[in-house]
């Protein structure tokens, strides 16, 4: 038998593309409060909250 086809397939993660919206977010506010900086720091923590909670919710669908 193949082990490949016993394997459970793992959803992959939504975090890269919440940090990447949250970098978007956190330049415009940065660029809007003339801090860059601040900005990037703000939406990558704004990203990695978004990254969380979608995935969250697709591992809540997948289990139902």
């Amino acid at each position: 038998m193949d082990d490949k086809n016993n394997q459970k397939v793992r959803p992959r993660s939504k975090m890269g593309t919440g940090i990447a919206i949250g970098m978007g977010v956190g330049v415009a506010i940065g660029v809007a409060t003339d801090n860059i900086a601040v900005g990037i720091a703000v939406g990558v923590a704004i990203g990695v909250a978004i990254g969380a909670a979608w995935d969250n919710q697709t591992r809540n669908k997948n289990d139902n």
